[in-house]
């Protein structure tokens, strides 16, 4: 999930009932948000540019873990393959990674990077906040460094 600008719709719980985790891509803009996606799940995030000092000493900008096998970095301004936003590539490269995420744009968009050998997804926004029209989510399986069981999820209005 990303950009949730202080909203968090009430159905995100019902269709992240049987995650593991919740990955969040910044601009989640009040801290209480976080408080209840943390004491639902597991809960892993970054700040993003309109968070504030609280959320900035509780995220970093940039995460980077191993999961099930698969490489990730999350982060959210992030760019796309063939035009990320600088030093990305670098740290990508650098970090081997096999799974990028990344917010911001509010434009949810799924696509394999393969100069780098990765997969890049942006949730699109899940917030009220923006020019998107739809709010979205990802779900999606990591299971023996595969990414598998991707999922769309539009959240009713």
């Amino acid at each position: 999930m990303s950009d949730t600008h202080s909203y968090l719709h009430p159905q995100v719980f019902t269709y992240f009932e049987g995650v593991d985790e919740i990955w969040h891509a910044g601009d989640i803009g009040d801290s209480k948000i976080a408080d209840q996606l943390e004491a639902f799940k597991p809960f892993r995030a970054v700040w993003g540019n309109i968070d504030g000092k609280d959320i900035r000493v509780r995220y970093p900008e940039t995460l980077h873990f191993n999961l099930e096998g698969v490489q990730v970095m999350i982060t959210h301004i992030g760019g796309y393959p063939g035009k990320y936003a600088p030093g990305v590539k670098a740290e990508l490269i650098a970090h081997q990674s096999k799974l990028f995420i990344c917010g911001h744009s509010h434009i949810l968009k799924v696509m394999p990077d393969p100069a780098l050998g990765l997969l890049h997804m942006n949730p699109g926004a899940c917030g009220q906040q923006g020019w998107h029209k739809v709010k979205t989510l990802l779900r999606f399986q990591l299971e023996a460094g595969r990414i598998q069981e991707l999922e769309v999820i539009e959240l009713p209005k």
